[in-house]
């Protein structure tokens, strides 16, 4: 049955929502070479508080902050992305929200870019996160741009709990992508609201960049649970009807 809390209206009381059930399994991701992540409530709360104090911390994070999240679908991208919401920031997502383009203008007015590729914005200026993708890295594994911090070792030394964070201002954007805009106070409500059920719903989420963070919002939000494959291997799974069944069942994904 669903936990008996009320509708989370933010991503902090939405944050309240998925630990409630520490144990039970909130995010699975299928990356390349066979590797699947499975994170807990527990766990993923843990990720999004280091993450959020990383963003606190080193780079005064607070509404008005703009944070290019400039990164594949993957779980760790969702991380950065609560993690900012949880302190009021904007996320900005590059290119189109559905294909990632890179280069000097992504970083054009933006106060921390977050990304798999620093390099790329070594010569703009720009605070750059540099975030290592496979699931055991313990460093970022390239060369990283003078002053980028490397978020593999980075974000292990901050705490698991919150203290102060800054109250997030409903009128400020949340979400910032070509043609969307949606303020703090949308964003548990986009793309949709989730449906209700008696049953949580486990979903399968889009491989495409801005879909997936809506996917994965409207999952938790109906306190539900989410796979989210590498688009690699959605390419694979889309190739290979049988494979993808087989998938979607082992899971038991739902919608």
């Amino acid at each position: 049955m669903r936990t008996d809390l009320s509708r989370p209206t933010d991503v902090a009381t939405l944050m309240d929502l998925l630990k409630a059930d520490p144990g039970r399994p909130r995010l699975t991701w299928y990356g390349p070479g066979g590797e699947r992540t499975e994170l807990s409530g527990h766990v993923l709360d843990n990720w999004v508080s280091k993450t959020s104090n990383l963003l606190l911390e080193e780079y005064d994070a607070a509404p008005g902050t703009r944070v290019l999240l400039d990164l594949p679908p993957h779980w760790r991208t969702l991380v950065w992305a609560l993690a900012a919401w949880r302190v009021g920031a904007t996320v900005v997502l590059p290119g189109t929200g559905e294909a990632r383009t890179v280069g000097p203008a992504e970083a054009a007015g933006v106060d921390v870019v977050v990304t798999d590729r620093p390099g790329a914005y070594a010569e703009t200026g720009a605070e750059v996160v540099a975030v290592a993708l496979p699931a055991l890295a313990r460093r970022f594994d390239g060369d990283l741009p003078p002053g980028a911090t490397d978020a593999a070792a980075a974000v292990m030394t901050y705490g698991d709990a919150l203290g102060w964070v800054p109250p997030t201002d409903p009128e400020q954007p949340a979400l910032e992508a070509a043609g969307v805009l949606v303020r703090h106070r949308e964003l548990l409500g986009w793309p949709t609201p989730a449906p209700d059920g008696d049953q949580p719903r486990r979903w399968h989420a889009s491989a495409a960049p801005l879909a997936a963070l809506g996917d994965a919002l409207a999952a938790w939000r109906a306190d539900g649970s989410l796979v989210l494959c590498a688009p690699e291997v959605g390419v694979e799974l889309a190739g290979d009807p049988e494979r993808l069944a087989r998938l979607l069942a082992t899971e038991r994904v739902t919608g």
